[in-house]
């Protein structure tokens, strides 16, 4: 594999500062959605955690490595899910989180980011702009920036998900120290049988989980396809994928905000061309019709970017048919009452 920025020793050595509450989340085959789908399916659960998404896999590194060596202040923008984590994750080591995002974010996420601690200001925008505010105040103030994707600690956070796809929990500690002991930046293959699965579905939008999820199947598991999945309303890393260049849209669409980006990181481009086999885009009623079997068939609320995967395979059975996919549930904080107009469940 050509070099991403990523370093697969690096990931290993995340899972010993990321809190435990975050790691070895739910992975199970839900047969339950399969014959709606025409293709096995596992879920990979990243809601069962204190933030209700991956986003703290990645913002517990960043906050362990500010708690050794500082600065003891930190800033970020973002749609909900990060903010929510930086603060969870800074309250817990003694930092200052700021947390920029737009007004027009969903209402739950800005409660959560405000119970847990933090600072938070918001702009008349949409995340562009929350991203632009934030880089200001982290100028002006002398404090760290946390830029989600670009940042590697939110990458190799989240490529944590990767590595407990691929093995056991009892093979992750020993993976690590052989790599250590032997001072193996990327270990050639998988020890082990090879995984059940054969695809990967990732929510796309900064980049941070699909490039560090894709990191790790290309290092240890190449044989799995990974695929990206984002809306048609909000296609612009998509769109760079398959350019193989930066691609920036005026506007976005979609109710999944918590991949709605407009501006896509050139380094990121770089390291997701390097572990995606392919990118889609899907309609927003696909995205809905997702939700809907998440919450049938496997009991999950979720919010819209998790049910990217699901929708995938809804647009394209034909594609996965006998395959067995693994979809990452990469979140769930969801505004009720929106969530009951999309579905059309009745409180």
């Amino acid at each position: 594999m050509q070099q991403t920025r990523l370093d697969t020793a690096r990931i290993r050595a995340a899972r010993r500062v990321i809190d435990p509450v975050f790691l070895d989340t739910p992975l199970y085959r839900c047969e339950a959605l399969e014959p709606g789908l025409g293709c096995a399916v596992s879920i990979k659960l990243e809601t069962a955690n204190p933030v209700r998404s991956f986003k703290g896999r990645g913002t517990e590194v960043v906050a362990s490595l500010l708690a050794e060596q500082g600065p003891r202040a930190v800033v970020c923008a973002s749609a909900g899910n990060l903010g929510q984590a930086l603060a969870w994750s800074g309250r817990g080591r003694g930092l200052d989180v700021t947390v920029v995002a737009s007004r027009f974010a969903t209402v739950a996420k800005l409660d959560r980011i405000r119970a847990l601690g933090a600072t938070l200001e918001l702009v008349d925008g949409d995340h562009e702009l929350a991203r632009e505010r934030a880089a200001d105040i982290a100028r002006y103030d002398g404090i760290r920036l946390v830029e989600d994707s670009l940042d590697l600690e939110t990458c190799e956070g989240a490529a944590t998900i990767g590595l407990e796809l691929l093995e056991p929990k009892g093979q992750q500690a020993e993976q690590t120290e052989l790599a250590e002991l032997a001072e193996l930046a990327e270990p050639a293959e998988l020890t082990g049988t090879a995984p059940p699965f054969d695809t990967v579905l990732i929510a796309l939008g900064g980049g941070a989980m699909a490039t560090g999820v894709g990191h790790v199947m290309k290092a240890l598991a190449p044989g799995v396809e990974v695929i990206c999945v984002q809306p048609l309303g909000a296609p612009a890393m998509t769109r760079s994928w398959h350019s193989r260049r930066v691609v920036t849209t005026d506007s976005t669409d979609t109710i999944a905000d918590g991949v709605a980006g407009r501006r896509p990181i050139p380094a990121v481009l770089d390291d997701l061309l390097l572990v995606a086999d392919d990118a889609v885009l899907v309609r927003e009623e696909s995205i809905i019709a997702g939700m809907r079997m998440l919450l049938d068939h496997a009991g999950l609320v979720v919010e819209p970017s998790a049910a990217l995967g699901i929708a995938a395979v809804l647009e394209d059975r034909d594609r996965f048919a006998g395959r067995h996919v693994v979809t990452i549930v990469c979140g769930s904080n969801v505004d009720v009452d929106a969530y009951h107009r999309w579905i059309g469940c009745h409180r």
